[in-house]
This record gives structure tokens, C-alpha cells and sequence, in this order.
């Protein structure tokens, strides 16, 4: 009798220890919706879904859905709670599961419970919020070498605003938490407050590329500007231009795995902007950015983007602008 109740009390502190390890306040939140033992059913393939912030597109949230197997997907927070669990769930449908985690610390990019999850995921989405607390919890860890094995595996990735911000090559890190202007940005591109992070991913179809959210809404052209003279500061000469990628609000940018792209937008407006950065090679100083001549492509509903080269079939615009003493102008053509 003593040996069935010591191996019940063991058996009852395992299980405690097993359920503690998927809720620890002090490193992470953990919400739940589905059922999370029904193996994914549908085929799993690659893909890239870049959105840019604000209200989420629901053909676009399908796509990365269908991508996923309309199975289990993770959804990975530093700032909100289970909002986008319970959105995937009631607004989109579909899918067996999304479990979310919401990380207080770099603790909890260790925990084995989160990353066990994270490694079965069918699909992964990273929300908006502080893009700087990604950069000091994931950066180096192993949430960032599950993200690059998770698509180097050919499954889905998505990410929002700054979860967006996060997938380039290059990022803008934001690491003073106050977010940089376009006039800020024009009048001291390589200044400190420009804080621009690399070896954080490292995604074949987004190398060369660095992305930015909310674009046009915030008006973001001359901070990518910036945000693409100071990446290249560094960069050898004999390495590749780098192009920066903005996505508005009301757009998301859906990648396959070959790198065409397309707009899916909540809006006839929503799209998004490609900047070459062959233009803003130029030496690291202090002062304004000046820049000639600035070519800014616009992808719109009826156009290709292939990644990471940057061509667009059938743009919606091209342009051009000129960068000087803090402000910007666009060129007559």
C-alpha cells in the first residue's frame, strides 16, 4: 500500500512538473484554442506571409493557413495576449489548433516546453508589438534556429508590423523602443537612435532584403531610405545592393517558395514599395542623407515580385527621389 501511494505521489509531482513547464508566469504566457492531439491531416509547404500591420487581410490569413495544412500554429509575442489565436480561430477558420505564447523574458527561449511546440508547429506567426524585446530575447537563441529550420523545412512563416520588421536580412531594431520618423531618420541616417540589427534569420528568399510596416500609413519612404544607407554602410562592395520593402497597412505580401509574391489587401490602395539601394551606397557621416536619385517601385494588385532578386512584373508605379538636408522630394521624370 505505502509502495502505490509513493508511485501515485511521483506520478502525480511528474505530471505537476509537465503542466508547470507549459505555464510559467515569470518567463512566458501560454493560451491555447483547438485540439492539439488530431496529427495535420492536409500537406504542408513553404511560403513567407509579410504584413504589414492593422487590420489583417482574411484571404491573405488563409494562405497562410493552407500553407500550414489547416493544421496546429504557433503564434510567438513579446507584447499582446491570445488575441490572434482567437482571430485565426473565429475569423478565419480552418485549422486545428493555435497555441500562442507571449515571452516576458530571454529566459523563455530556452524553456524546452516552448520550444518543443515550436518545433512541430505546421506554421508560425510572429506578432506586432516591440520589435527590440525580439532582438534582445530571440536573437542567438533557439527560437531564432527554430524559425530558420522551420523554413528551411518548407513550412509557412508569417509576421506582422514588427514581426514583419523581423524577417530581413537586416532590421531596423528599434532599440531605444521609440519608434524612428522620417524626419529624424533623414536628418541623421546614421546616427545612434538608427539602430540597424542583423544576424537575427537568415531566410534564402529575404537575404539582401530589409523590411519595414505600416508604410505608407506612417509615412516611411524617407526612414527606409535611411534604414537602406546605414544597413549598406558595412556591407562589402562587392556584395549586392540591398533593397528595402515596405508593406502598408492594408497589404500583405504572400511568398512562395520559388520567391514570386503577391499582394493580398484589404484596400485598392494597399500594397507595397521596393527601394534599391544601389543609389544609397554611401560613406557612413554625420548629417543628413543625401541621395541624387532614389528608385522606388511600387507592387500592387496586379504585380510579381520575385524575391530575393527584386524584380517586379507589372509594377503599379515607378519613381524616383532625391534625398537632401534633412527632406525629400520626388523627381519629375
Amino acid at each position: 500500500m505505502r509502495r502505490k501511494s509513493a508511485l501515485f505521489i511521483a506520478l502525480a509531482a511528474l505530471l505537476s512538473s509537465a503542466s508547470a513547464a507549459l505555464a510559467n508566469p515569470a518567463d512566458y504566457e501560454h493560451f491555447q484554442l483547438g485540439d492539439l492531439a488530431t496529427p495535420t491531416q492536409d500537406k504542408v509547404s513553404g511560403g513567407l506571409l509579410l504584413m504589414g500591420g492593422g487590420d489583417r487581410n482574411i484571404d491573405a490569413m488563409k494562405w497562410f493557413l493552407v500553407k500550414a495544412g489547416h493544421g496546429h500554429i504557433v503564434i510567438i509575442s513579446a507584447s499582446y495576449g491570445a488575441e490572434i489565436g482567437e482571430e485565426f480561430k473565429q475569423q478565419v477558420g480552418g485549422l486545428l489548433s493555435a497555441e500562442t505564447f507571449v515571452f516576458k523574458n530571454r529566459q523563455a527561449a530556452y524553456d524546452p516546453a516552448v520550444l518543443a511546440v515550436l518545433r512541430r508547429a505546421d506554421g508560425i506567426f510572429i506578432a506586432g508589438g516591440d520589435q527590440s524585446r525580439y532582438v534582445n530575447f530571440w536573437r542567438g537563441s533557439p527560437v531564432a534556429e527554430i524559425l530558420d529550420a522551420h523554413v528551411a523545412a518548407g513550412k509557412p512563416l508569417a509576421g506582422t508590423s514588427a514581426g514583419l520588421a523581423m524577417l530581413g536580412e537586416k532590421l531596423y531594431g528599434c532599440m531605444d523602443t521609440i519608434s524612428l520618423t522620417t524626419p529624424e531618420a533623414l536628418a541623421d541616417p546614421f546616427g545612434p537612435r538608427n539602430t540597424i540589427e542583423g544576424d537575427f534569420l537568415h531566410l534564402a528568399l529575404l537575404k539582401g532584403i530589409l523590411t519595414d510596416s505600416h508604410f505608407k500609413e506612417r509615412e516611411r519612404l524617407g526612414r527606409l531610405f535611411a534604414f537602406v544607407a546605414k544597413a549598406q554602410a558595412s556591407r562589402p562592395a562587392s556584395a549586392p545592393p540591398i533593397f528595402g520593402l515596405g508593406i502598408d497597412e492594408a497589404a500583405a505580401l504572400a511568398v512562395e517558395p520559388d520567391g514570386s509574391a503577391r499582394i493580398y489587401a484589404t484596400s485598392p490602395k494597399g500594397g507595397a514599395w521596393l527601394v534599391d539601394g544601389a543609389t544609397l551606397r554611401i560613406a557612413a557621416k554625420p548629417g543628413p542623407l543625401e541621395a541624387p536619385r532614389i528608385h522606388v517601385t511600387g507592387i500592387g494588385h496586379q504585380s510579381v515580385i520575385h524575391l530575393p532578386t527584386g524584380t517586379i512584373d507589372r509594377p503599379s508605379f515607378e519613381r524616383y527621389y532625391a534625398a537632401s538636408k534633412g527632406q525629400m522630394a520626388e523627381l519629375q521624370q
